[in-house]
């Protein structure tokens, strides 16, 4: 089956309990902000539709206007994803690190000043990860385009439709790659971070097949648990819009989905972080970045290129990638 402790995954993640609630704190909020734009729109549209001759204007009315405000904090939130959201994640890592190498941490929000502050020391570090990311999915889309002109000509519907199935499978897996790669950064404490998520890219391509195998597995139990969540909140959701004015009923779903997504990534992401991190550095354990890999990677990804001439730039002293073998789990 799966390749972590369920039971030890769980431990890392309520000895950060700190940061669980600040997560649950920021998503919950990141919901509520939809809930208030949207039912703002939705008065304001349905105040406006009164003025036309149309008796269904104000339903209308109402409807754009819920439309309208879910959108203006859709791109709020888009201009600030990295500061608001990617830096709680960071800071979260870098504490679960410290927690699966049986390290001590604080407690209280001593712990959450902790992590804030190392992400702040190593910025750079994770502000690459964007970048790392963006050449896993170049990666992926060679290969999975290599697949699909394969099945293309292929007259086996069936045989296209489980392509399809397995494309999207190994996109679910690749979902947290950035986050498993900042944390080898963090656990290495890097000099080069370029060099380091160059190391980390090679080792995760290289074992891939065993890390889809575990995401694969998370993936099932992350949206079992979301789905769950998310007709538990149906009913909630439908009675507080069923106060806003006009037709917007609908859009119990779209709360319910919001609200589902916020425990989901409050709570639920962290527990697949801690297990992949559990098999990423188990499975790399004394391993060195494979040549054959590193040049497939090159050929495939003018992003990697691109990384690995950051890398080779970084500055003087700058250690060769893979010239020690990967740490051991302590």
């Amino acid at each position: 089956m799966w390749d972590f402790s369920i039971g030890k995954t769980i431990g890392a993640v309520l000895r950060t309990l700190p940061f669980i609630v600040l997560r649950l704190i920021v998503y919950f909020g990141i919901g509520l902000a939809y809930l208030m734009s949207t039912g703002a729109g939705a008065f304001v549209g349905y105040g406006f539709g009164h003025f036309g001759s149309d008796p269904s204007a104000p339903a209308s009315g109402a409807f754009w206007g819920g439309l309208v405000g879910f959108g203006i904090v859709s791109a709020a939130l888009y201009l600030a994803r990295e500061y608001l959201l990617y830096l709680v994640k960071a800071a979260h890592i870098a504490v679960l690190v410290e927690v699966l190498d049986g390290k001590p941490v604080p407690s209280g929000q001593g712990q959450v000043r902790y992590g804030a502050d190392f992400v702040k020391t190593h910025f750079a570090e994770s502000s690459i990860l964007f970048g790392v990311d963006q050449i896993v999915k170049g990666v992926l889309r060679v290969i999975t385009g290599t697949l699909a002109a394969i099945t293309a000509f292929l007259p086996i519907p069936a045989l296209q439709t489980l392509i399809r199935m397995v494309n999207t499978v190994i996109r679910m897996s690749l979902t947290y790659v950035d986050e498993i790669i900042l944390a080898y950064l963090i656990r290495t404490r890097t000099q080069n971070p370029w060099a380091s998520a160059k190391d980390a890219l090679i080792l995760y391509a290289q074992n891939y097949a065993h890390f889809l195998k575990n995401a694969v597995w998370l993936s099932i139990i992350m949206w079992v648990i979301t789905l769950f969540i998310f007709i538990l909140f149906l009913a909630p959701a439908g009675a507080v819009l069923a106060i806003f004015p006009g037709n917007i009923g609908a859009w119990a779903f779209a709360f319910a989905f919001i609200f589902a997504w916020a425990v989901k990534a409050a709570v639920l992401e962290p527990f697949a972080i801690a297990a992949l991190m559990q098999v990423f550095f188990k499975t790399i354990e004394g391993q060195t970045p494979d040549p054959q890999w590193d040049e497939r990677l090159t050929q495939a990804s003018k992003r990697f290129r691109e990384l690995a001439a950051k890398a080779a730039q970084w500055g003087p002293g700058t250690k060769e990638p893979g010239s020690a073998a990967t740490p051991k789990v302590a």
